[in-house]
């Protein structure tokens, strides 16, 4: 049983719309949005404070200057990320490479945009065309519900049955 948001997005039975994935030259766009009724700087905070996303994301830290250090640590998989900050606009805007090394460039763009009721945020995450679109996008919506509970002051643990179900749904939207 699937429903389709009013934009025509796939939604599952919380009613968050799913993603959007783009197929660029030689690359993946995937497009994520959630809505908080808190202020930007709630938000910011949950996104660059290692001990707020700690809760919703994996221990690390974050350089909140332009080239500053990444360093993120997924001790469950054993996957680190080494980086470096690409962009940065206090409150508003965080971009940094979502790899290691020498792996290829993997964008992760982090926007916040202010509303009536409280901010919006924009995920927007690259990931080249040979590597698995539809695992990474479960995973970033599954750390987004993680997200969600984190700012609303009850952390979850990685819900990998929402993953899972995610997982269905993108696999019908990656673009031929």
């Amino acid at each position: 049983y699937r429903r389709i948001s009013p934009g025509g997005c796939p939604m599952t039975e919380n009613s968050t719309p799913a993603g959007t994935i783009k197929r660029l030259d030689g690359a993946f766009e995937a497009r994520f949005e959630r809505f908080f009724e808190h202020g930007p700087d709630v938000v910011w905070r949950m996104l660059t404070d290692p001990q707020a996303f700690v809760q919703w994301l994996a221990p690390g830290s974050i350089e909140l200057c332009a080239g500053g250090i990444v360093h993120i640590e997924f001790g469950d998989s054993g996957t680190m990320i080494e980086s470096t900050v690409l962009q940065l606009e206090p409150q508003r805007l965080l971009e940094y490479s979502w790899s290691s090394g020498d792996e290829p460039n993997r964008p992760l763009r982090w926007e916040l945009q202010t509303t009536g009721t409280g901010t919006r945020l924009i995920l927007t995450l690259g990931l080249p065309k040979t590597e698995d679109i539809v695992k990474a996008c479960a995973g970033f919506d599954a750390h987004l519900e993680m997200l969600v509970a984190a700012i609303e002051g009850v952390p979850i643990r990685f819900p990998i049955n929402y993953y899972l179900d995610r997982r269905r749904i993108y696999q019908e939207l990656v673009p031929e």
